[in-house]
C-alpha cells in the first residue's frame, strides 16, 4: 500500500494587459517499504547435489560404502530437516533416513527430488 498526495494550484498572472490562467495539478505516489525475502532456490539446489553426491559415492565403494550408509543416514536426515522446514522437511528427512540406510538405494537423489517437490509441486500457502 502507498500514500497518495493530490495538490492542485490555480495561478493567475497579468502580462501586457492579459491575463493568464494556469492550473498545476501534482500527484505524488509515495510507496511504503517492502521487506524481500532472499530466495535460495539456488543454494538449496546446490547443496543438495553435493549431499545427494556423497550419498552416492558410498554406492560406488563396496563394503565400505555399505558402514558408511550407517554414519550417513542420520546426517543426511538431520540435514534435511535443517534445509526443509515443516512436514515437507520431517517427512523427507524419515525417507531420506531409510533411503540411506537400505542397501542398493543409493543412488536415489533425495535432496533433489525434495527440492524439485517444495519448489515445483508443493502449493504455496501464501498464494505466491
Amino acid at each position: 500500500m502507498g500514500i497518495v498526495e493530490i495538490k492542485y494550484e490555480k495561478e493567475i498572472t497579468e502580462f501586457n494587459g492579459l491575463f493568464l490562467i494556469s492550473n498545476k495539478l501534482q500527484i505524488q505516489i509515495k510507496m511504503q517499504d517492502l521487506n524481500v525475502v532472499e530466495d535460495n532456490r539456488t543454494s538449496k539446489l546446490i547443496i543438495g547435489l553435493i549431499l545427494d553426491a556423497i550419498g552416492m559415492v558410498s554406492f560406488s565403494i563396496p563394503l565400505v560404502g555399505e558402514f558408511s550408509d550407517v554414519i550417513w543416514a542420520p546426517i543426511a536426515a538431520f540435514i534435511m530437516t535443517r534445509m526443509y522446514k515443516g512436514r515437507v522437511g520431517r517427512v523427507a528427512s524419515i525417507l531420506t533416513f531409510v533411503e540411506e540406510i537400505i542397501p542398493i538405494t543409493d543412488i536415489i537423489p533425495s535432496f533433489t527430488l525434495t527440492w524439485i517437490y517444495t519448489y515445483f509441486f508443493q502449493k504455496n500457502k501464501d498464494g505466491l
